[in-house]
């Protein structure tokens, strides 16, 4: 409840009626419930004076009490209009509310005009996300907590996935048996697609597993998280299957002497800017500087890609709480990628990582 007493003390500051959540992870933030509805409607409504309450799927309502949400939660049937049901919850609390403030950030445009429909004298003038971004920009204790065992969870992934490297498996079968391993240990959910790259194909930053086997004599990419209790972990590391030539080896060495670089100095204090452009110098000063095409992190906590971005430009200190990557990579077209990363969380007088695999170039014998 105290995340939602910041936002109707916000509320209540700036004059406005009304918040309107609508980005589901956002709501489980707010509330402990977590459901991701697809195209139905999940919404939360926060006022400056008065409780909050969750607008849901009626087949969701008993999960949402289930959850431990205090306050009303109200359902609609598939057949029914929820913004006009909505509307009646709304005004028996405040009648047409003129001041409303949304999510710019995620509101999509067709339920921004649903809302526009059923209040057609409202005025859109506060924006919810840089609140939320700001509310979730330094973790509570506990939710450290529980992005250390999400880590541990990644670590042991990575256990799985180097082991079933082999030369009759495709990058498919490696994700695979990744997946498959963390169900077994209780992990329903990754935090994203597990990513199994191998020679060339990990050139490609944001690509996906293939068909093709995996190359012998070759580096293999692996990125990859785990959910654990709402929160995420994320963390790549790059092997070599069999030996690689001195060229792959050299930008290995690069990419790892980068992310170990900036790991060591991050610290409070110094600017989101500074530390990406504490490992871009490295990566240019050997002459990759043109193949490190992404920033150097992203904020993270319940979804692997939050507030705020650690990159050229963004002047903002970094404080004891933040929780980001720090993933340099070197992406050769046609070639080879390796992109090495940790999470982690800024304490008084630098970061620690929520992941602890090795990040030595390890060599896995060809089978």
């Amino acid at each position: 409840m105290s995340h939602i007493t910041t936002v109707q003390n916000w509320l209540a500051t700036n004059n406005l009626d009304i918040a309107y959540v609508s980005d589901w992870k956002n709501i489980e933030y707010f509330t402990g419930f977590s459901s991701d509805p697809v195209e139905r409607v999940l919404a939360l409504f926060i006022f400056p004076d008065q409780d909050p309450f969750i607008f849901a799927p009626a087949l969701e309502v008993g999960s949402v009490k289930q959850a431990g949400w205090q306050y009303p939660v109200y359902g609609y049937l598939d057949h029914e209009d929820p913004f006009a049901l909505i509307k009646q919850h709304i005004n028996d609390r405040k009648n047409n509310p003129t001041q409303w403030a949304i999510e710019k950030g995620s509101l999509t445009v067709e339920r921004y005009e649903a809302v526009r429909h059923q209040f057609p004298q409202a005025e859109f003038a506060g924006d919810l996300t840089p609140v939320i971004q700001q509310e979730k920009l330094l973790k509570t204790p506990d939710e450290i907590q529980k992005l250390i065992v999400a880590g541990q969870y990644a670590d042991k992934a990575f256990t799985v996935g180097f082991n079933a490297l082999a030369q009759n498996m495709s990058e498919q079968d490696v994700a695979a048996e990744i997946d498959y391993a963390m169900r077994k240990q209780g992990i329903m959910h990754m935090s994203f697609d597990t990513i199994v790259q191998s020679g060339a194909n990990a050139a490609d930053p944001h690509g996906a597993p293939k068909t093709d086997l995996i190359q012998p004599n070759a580096l293999t990419l692996f990125d990859l998280g785990v959910v654990y209790q709402g929160y995420i972990s994320d963390a790549s590391r790059t092997v070599a299957f069999g030996e690689i030539d001195d060229k792959q080896k050299d930008i290995y060495n690069v990419c790892l002497e980068a992310q170990l670089t900036a790991q060591a100095k991050a610290k409070p204090g110094m600017t989101a800017a500074e530390l990406d452009q504490i490992a871009r110098n490295v990566i240019s000063k050997a002459g990759y500087g043109e193949y490190f095409i992404h920033r150097l992190g992203h904020g993270m906590g319940q979804s692997e890609h939050e507030f705020p971005s650690i990159m050229e430009g963004n002047n903002m200190e970094l404080q004891p709480g933040m929780c980001f990557s720090i993933e340099p990579g070197i992406y050769i077209p046609g070639f080879a990628g390796v992109r090495i990363e940790d999470c982690v969380h800024v304490t008084e007088t630098g970061v620690e990582p929520f992941t602890h695999t090795s990040k030595e170039l390890r060599v896995i014998p060809l089978r």
